[in-house]
Formats: C-alpha cells, sequence, structure tokens
C-alpha cells in the first residue's frame, strides 16, 4: 500500500469511537476525501492543532483500492487561520470550510476551487476584513461552480465591489471601500442562491447569525 502526499485543505472532522477522527480533505490532485486519523482525540502528538477547519498542510495517507476512508498517516501543518482571530473570523473559518466541502466532488480533482480556499486562508492570516473577505469567497465560489447570478436589485456600491473582486485577489478587498449597507445586499444575495443551490441551509450560517446577536 503506497502512501500518498499531497497539499491539501482540512475541512471537518467528526468523532470516530472513543479515539480516532475521521477527517474530510481537500487535496489539490486527488479531490476530496475521507480519512480516519487514529488516536487523534487521545493524543496531540501525532496531528497537534493541524486538524483545524481550514487549516492548509502537507498530508500523507494510505489508500487501500474498495475502501471509501483512507488512512491518515499525518498532516504536516503549513499555515493555520485559526491563530490570534476574533470570534466572528473564528466563525466565519468554519464557513468557508463547510462551502468547499458542500461542493467538492469526492476523488474529483479540482485545483481552481482548492487555490481559492489557499488564497483564502492566506487572506485570513494576513488580517484582511472578514466581511469582504466572506463576500468575495461566496462571489468567486458561486462563479466557478457555474451558478452565479447577478442581482440586477444590487445597489452601485454592491455592483462596485463585484467587479473589483472580478478582476483582483482576496487581498485587495481590503482596499475596496465599500459601504456596510452593500456587503450586507451582497450577503444575502450570495446566501439565497447559496441556499438555492444546495436546497438547505448551511450550519455554519446559523453559528454566525448567533454571534452577530
Amino acid at each position: 500500500m503506497p502512501l500518498y502526499t499531497a497539499d491539501a485543505l482540512i475541512l471537518r472532522t467528526y468523532k470516530l469511537g472513543e479515539s480516532d477522527r475521521i477527517v474530510v480533505f481537500l487535496t489539490r490532485d486527488r479531490g476530496k476525501k475521507r480519512g480516519v486519523a487514529k488516536n487523534a482525540r487521545q493524543s496531540r502528538k501525532r496531528f497537534g492543532g493541524a486538524l483545524e477547519p481550514m487549516t492548509y498542510g502537507r498530508v500523507g495517507y494510505v489508500e487501500r483500492e474498495r475502501r471509501d476512508l483512507v488512512r491518515l498517516e499525518y498532516v504536516e501543518l503549513l499555515r493555520s487561520p485559526m491563530r490570534a482571530m476574533d470570534a466572528d473570523a473564528l466563525g466565519h473559518v468554519g464557513y468557508f470550510a463547510e462551502l468547499i466541502d458542500e461542493w467538492a466532488q469526492e476523488a474529483d480533482p479540482n485545483e481552481t476551487l482548492f487555490r481559492l480556499g489557499v488564497s483564502i486562508v492566506d487572506a485570513v492570516t494576513a488580517g484582511v476584513p472578514i466581511d469582504p473577505l466572506a463576500r468575495y469567497f461566496e462571489f468567486w465560489l458561486l462563479r466557478l461552480q457555474g451558478v452565479y447570478e447577478p442581482d440586477a436589485r444590487l445597489s452601485a456600491d454592491a455592483r462596485g465591489f463585484l467587479d473589483r473582486a472580478r478582476a483582483s485577489s482576496p487581498f485587495a478587498v481590503a482596499e475596496v471601500d465599500t459601504p456596510r449597507r452593500a456587503l450586507r445586499e451582497l450577503e444575502a444575495a450570495h446566501r439565497a442562491l447559496i441556499a438555492m443551490h444546495l436546497e438547505k441551509d448551511l450550519k455554519s450560517v446559523r453559528v454566525l447569525r448567533e454571534l452577530r446577536r
């Protein structure tokens, strides 16, 4: 059984038994995978803090034929957005991870989606304001999936933000002076599109609503 190594984004983890975790991660070249991290709940020596949502790292795993779960051997942490953040940014990290998980396909490489996720990690760790960054991420995620539909009712400020987002990196949104009301317009429009295409509301959206109260 060969050991595969790949750049990856950690998306979610679930408890398995008394000591293990199931880890959902998106690789650059082999798509989304689900693996068992042995003893991840009992000892931090092997994985440390590398299993948090949107951690970017180098993973090693063993994959067997006709097995749905791979065996995760290690995660070498490269960058994590979970450090030195406020509660709102922390909630959005879970939101970004859930959205990628919902749209990424099992074992189907999608380097463009992977690169979008990594760019968001870099922007969060660099301190880019979370509200415009979230609108940027939603816009590009919907565009990459081919389901983005411009809303003709958006204000000029909201349309201006999208024009800038279409032609720039996530770091540039920090330089866009967009009124808060325009960002809220975009949030409502994007969330409606996401819910329509996924045919459900995301758990992380409910968490973000609670944080705002």
